[in-house]
């Protein structure tokens, strides 16, 4: 009997450059930051909570629901594997962070990579494997998906469930197999145990469930497909998040806090943006690209004339997401992560179409014009991923500063630190010394609330209230550098990322601005680390690029660091 194996064709080949492409263009740079993490949602979310699980029950530590946890378990449970169970993890977390979170770094972008090669597979089935090729190059170089799969945060890796969801939608609509019901129910409860916003992949659900409904003699057997869907997608979101159904009352706090946290604007000081709507467009034009964005809405208006029903499975998902998210008072740009899948798909199809009818007249050039729609609709995306990962592979300037502050500023010195980055970072995490108290490198002025000085009726923060960090700027005042001055805390280190917002809304602020005018007035600036290449200016303050280093300007990951020596008061002749 003769074997043969069977050869991959054009399509598998090109897919599996996609894929590899994909993964190795989100693990450069994964390590940005370390040993600290300095994104403050990676640091304070899911791997501190998945190490919290050890020797608990599975219940999210602090009862927190405010995020899912179907992320933080599989964190968990690769953190018991890798690291050896609780002591291994522990003794790793305790004296080298940064790998635990490389580890959880590298999570999320492989369930990214998961995630193209899906889109894919739902693309092959909603169009062909042409259209699913080219939405998988667009996801696998967008510069959104690229950026977020760096961090061990739940928005990449809610896009691999929901793809399976999406996948199982496209054999809904086309062939409506009760299996297909049973994916597609199963990936939309994995996606909502992974981040609730997850969830608006129920649309196409229901969407193609309708049309199979109105199909002829189908309508049987499209109520039977719902009904299995709805039940798998109860099970696999009760299984990946338990404690929703055993401690609900706490599910529910958490889950109003989300909501009424993404509807509120008080601290949100320096959001520039003030229309969701327009917000979200302009995110498209950068997080994916303008001919991505472009491209969704030509193919959600060639679908709409030439197959209607895939356009009701497709093109309301994204428009209700973008109104429902539009419409919030608080807004970033990977919130609008759930909906990219959709617009790659929509986008590839148009860009194909157009390469199509430019080739009917002369066919032979069908491939050229073929490949040319697939430059322009990824060109922009692998343009900044791939400076993305060329910035992210470069020295944090935090990291910079602290390295010139180990050489040049004293042990127990006192320091002001803006909050730009984790309290580790004041410390000799794992480098125990005994000249150093309990870790700490040098003693931090207390962060703290604002309230009024009775001696000179000022709002200064007393020391031991903890501050947000979304109201630092509305406790600073001129009046602190005196009592950093009387209090021997000689060292004062800012950051661009918050002196920016107040910059950006300096009526508001009006005292945090001054504090700022005075420091460069009176203090004399010892250090100042910069991520822009020479010879670019600064990048204003914004809230998604002031933090993914999108703009070509920024040649090194981290804000704007200054570290000033005071001269008044206890500090005078310090040196």
């Amino acid at each position: 009997m003769r074997l043969s194996a069977r050869r991959p064709g054009p399509h598998g080949i090109a897919l599996a450059v996609v894929l590899v492409v994909a993964l190795l263009i989100r693990l450069w740079g994964i390590k940005s930051g370390l040993p600290y993490a300095f994104n403050s949602d990676e640091n304070a979310h899911f791997v501190p909570k998945a190490i919290g699980l050890f020797g608990h029950s599975w219940e999210p530590p602090g009862r927190y629901f405010v995020n899912p946890p179907a992320f933080t378990y599989l964190l968990h449970v690769v953190f018991a594997v890798w690291f050896g169970g609780r002591e291994g993890v522990y003794h790793a977390f305790a004296t080298d962070p940064g790998a635990v979170f490389a580890v959880g770094r590298v999570c999320a972008a492989v369930l990214g990579t998961l995630a193209v090669w899906l889109v894919y597979l739902a693309g092959a089935r909603f169009f062909d494997r042409r259209v699913g090729l080219l939405g998988a190059a667009l996801m696998a170089v967008s510069f959104l998906p690229v950026f977020y799969s760096r961090l061990a945060l739940n928005d990449v890796p809610t896009l691999a469930p929901l793809c399976l969801s999406l996948w199982g939608v496209a054999g809904v609509l086309r062939g409506g197999r009760t299996r297909d019901y049973v994916v597609a129910g199963a990936g939309l409860g994995l996606a909502t145990a992974t981040k609730y916003t997850g969830g608006i992949v129920i649309v196409p659900l229901l969407a193609a469930c309708g049309a199979q409904m109105l199909a002829p003699a189908g309508r049987g057997a499209a109520v039977r497909g719902l009904l299995a869907a709805a039940a798998c997608a109860l099970a696999a979101f009760v299984i990946a998040n338990p404690y929703a159904v055993i401690d609900f009352s706490a599910f529910r706090d958490g889950l109003s806090h989300q909501t009424t946290a993404a509807d509120a604007d008080l601290g949100k000081l320096g959001l520039s943006q003030t229309n969701g709507y327009l917000y979200y467009l302009w995110t498209l034009s950068w997080g994916m690209g303008w001919v991505a964005l472009l491209g969704a809405i030509g193919g959600a208006l060639a679908l709409a004339r030439d197959e209607r029903r895939l356009a009701v499975v497709l093109v309301p998902a994204p428009l209700l997401f973008v109104l429902f998210m539009g419409s919030q008072t608080r807004f970033f740009g990977r919130w609008l992560l759930p909906i990219f899948p959709i617009v790659a798909l929509l986008a590839a199809y148009f860009l194909l179409e157009l390469a199509e009818a430019a080739g009917r007249r002369r066919p032979a050039l069908r491939p050229a014009l073929a490949t040319l729609a697939a430059l322009a609709l990824c060109g922009q995306g692998l343009v900044y991923s791939v400076h993305g990962g060329l910035v992210n592979a470069r020295e944090d300037t935090r990291n910079i500063v602290r390295r010139w502050m180990v050489d040049h500023i004293p042990v127990r010195a006192k320091i002001v630190v803006e909050p730009v980055a984790p309290d580790g970072w004041a410390q000799d995490v794992g480098r125990p010394s005994p000249l150093v108290s309990n870790g700490n490198r040098w003693t931090k002025y207390p962060t703290s609330r604002s309230l009024v000085d009775p001696l000179t009726g000022e709002r200064v923060p007393p020391p031991g209230m903890i501050v947000n960090i979304e109201d630092y700027e509305r406790t600073l005042t001129p009046a602190l550098i005196r009592r950093y001055e009387a209090g021997g805390y000689c060292w004062v280190v800012t950051g661009s990322t918050q002196r920016g917002r107040a910059e950006a809304e300096p009526a508001t602020v009006p005292q945090a601005v001054a504090y700022y005018d005075t420091l460069d007035r009176e203090a004399v600036v010892a250090f100042r680390a910069t991520p822009f290449a020479a010879g670019h200016a600064d990048v204003p303050f914004n809230f998604d690029w002031s933090f993914d280093y999108y703009p070509l300007a920024y040649h090194r990951p981290g804000p704007v660091m200054t570290v000033y020596r005071l001269q008044g008061g206890r500090c005078a002749g310090v040196s």
